[in-house]
């Protein structure tokens, strides 16, 4: 294992942020294949961040024995400035206190930049057009100069993510089973992790509006490959996923053994590690498009009280929560709009008008615009 530090713009005089990169294997300029896994950007999500401490451990073993068949690059804490966050002993690691931004929004999209690049370079060989792109890709994000810690934190996590093969980023919700979004046109390579992982919902979405890190990666290749694909061969460069790591309240040692079991298991079927993966398990629920997900929205303040089990199949005008009035007492039920996965509640239990407090699954496209909300 080699661990790098990145230094972060500063904030202000006598502040330094650093993030810590850990990579394994022969590194991709060799010729090889590159995994990049993260966790933490929502630094206050600490069950992907145990994931990925557990999973470098495994990684420091798999190395010795010489099994890894890629170059794996593994950042355990994605956000140093979130981790030092804190309002009246409060962890605020999901947006920047400073300016109030996601930090899983907003990733620069450089396809445009990238395809003006190569121009004239591109050619009949799918795989040196994939080095071509990565190069320029690259060549993109250093000329961006960071105005802030924040942009300067986006800028190293693409760097070091940009020219790999496969891109993980792990997450938790606040409430939740697992599950993950990726794109549409990339469903069939991760399908299979998504079996692995045993997720109760998997969300597709060509482009959710939000620009999130893992969109940052396979929506670029998809717009490449819209631009440029008729007239080169160009595959998926990167097949990107967030895993949500069920909710925040999810951490034990067990889970994430099982958790990082799972990932590797996905790593050695995509022959990333040496060895024979475990049979594919059955897919728990198929996949629906997130424009399909249903937001749930309280509609008056109460305390809030689950009438359904995050995870359950639930039907439309199923009971999911009771929002209680803590004065009168009275109840006012929130019921699901759809047949789907109850996927996502949510951890706080009292409850104001407009906070979101569930999520489900949905087949049939319902919603347009910014389709990961907050």
């Amino acid at each position: 294992m080699n661990s790098q530090t990145h230094t972060l713009k500063s904030p202000s005089p006598g502040v330094a942020f650093q993030l810590v990169s850990h990579h394994f294997g022969a590194p991709v300029e060799g010729g090889g294949r590159k995994i990049y896994i993260q966790a933490g950007l929502h630094a206050d999500e600490i069950p992907a961040m145990l994931v990925a401490v557990t999973l470098r451990d495994h990684l420091v073993r798999l190395e010795a024995q010489g099994r890894l068949r890629a170059e794996v690059v593994l950042v355990s804490a994605a956000n140093p400035i979130g981790m030092a966050q804190g309002v009246l002993g409060n962890f605020v690691g999901r947006f920047e206190l400073a300016s109030g931004r996601n930090f899983n929004r907003d990733f620069p999209m450089l396809a445009q930049e990238i395809e003006r690049a190569v121009a004239g370079q591109l050619t009949s060989d799918p795989q040196e057009n994939v080095r071509r792109i990565r190069a320029a890709w690259r060549d993109a994000l250093l000329a961006r100069s960071p105005a802030s810690a924040f942009a300067s934190l986006q800028q190293t996590l693409m760097l070091l993510a940009h020219d790999a093969d496969f891109v993980l980023d792990l997450h938790c919700s606040r409430e939740a089973g697992m599950h993950l979004y990726t794109g549409d046109a990339i469903w069939q390579e991760v399908e299979p992790l998504a079996r692995y992982l045993g997720a109760t919902a998997s969300l597709l979405a060509l482009d959710s509006g939000a620009y999130s890190f893992d969109e940052a990666h396979s929506f670029t290749w998809y717009q490449l490959q819209q631009s440029l694909g008729e007239r080169f061969p160009i595959p998926s460069g990167s097949i990107a996923v967030t895993v949500e790591h069920r909710g925040q309240r999810d951490v034990s040692d067990d889970l994430a053994q099982a958790d990082a079991q799972a990932l590797l298991h996905y790593l050695t079927y995509v022959g990333a590690i040496e060895g024979e993966a475990p049979p594919l398990p059955p897919l728990r629920q198929p996949a629906t498009p997130l424009a399909g997900s249903e937001q749930l929205v309280a509609a008056t303040t109460g305390m809030l009280v689950y009438r359904a089990r995050v995870g359950d199949v639930v039907e439309p005008g199923q009971p999911l929560f009771d929002i209680v009035d803590p004065v009168s007492g009275e109840r006012t039920t929130v019921a699901s709009g759809s047949q789907g996965v109850f996927y996502m509640g949510r951890d706080t239990r009292f409850v104001r008008p407009g906070d979101q407090i569930g999520r489900v699954s949905g087949s049939q496209a319902r919603r347009t615009g910014n389709l990961l909300g907050p």
